[in-house]
């Protein structure tokens, strides 16, 4: 795998290029995905079989979106011929965009939802400007000039 496809797999919502500094080795648990459902929706679903609801936090901060697994330990002995399903504890940080902000979340048999919006402020979005022409500038600078003779 290489740096850029790390990078777009953690990164959400960035319209851009992707200047970001890759900071270690992309983590492979708990397997992910990172789906576009529209022009500003996206949904991140992260299989994390055999936690509880409680055993999860999800926190955004300064454009990192953090999901963390705390596992608690099995005081129980068990004995495997194949132990396939990890249980282990996991933290994964996926670095937002400008504008990306977590709708909800929902766990569902094993699988974490995770829905994303792009609300850009309507500040800056693209803003469409009327052209006059030379017909109605002139007419306006007239009446203007009609109005301070008047005055």
């Amino acid at each position: 795998m290489n740096t850029l496809d790390a990078l777009v797999r953690n990164a959400i919502g960035f319209d851009r290029l992707f200047a970001l500094a890759e900071t270690g080795k992309p983590t492979s648990y708990p397997p992910y995905n990172i789906e576009v459902l529209g022009e500003h929706d996206y949904l991140i679903s992260m299989a994390i079989a055999g936690f509880k609801e409680s055993e999860i936090d999800i926190v955004v901060h300064q454009g990192k979106l953090t999901v963390t697994g705390n596992k608690n330990e099995d005081s129980k002995e068990r004995k495997f011929i194949h132990r396939g399903i990890a249980e282990r504890s996991f933290t994964h940080t996926f670095e937002l965009a400008d504008h990306i902000e977590v709708k909800d979340a929902q766990f569902e048999n094993g699988i974490l939802n995770i829905s994303l919006l792009k609300e850009i402020p309507e500040a800056m979005q693209p803003k469409k400007i009327k052209i006059n022409s030379n017909a109605q500038n002139m007419q306006k600078t007239q009446s203007a000039r009609t109005l301070e003779t008047i005055d």
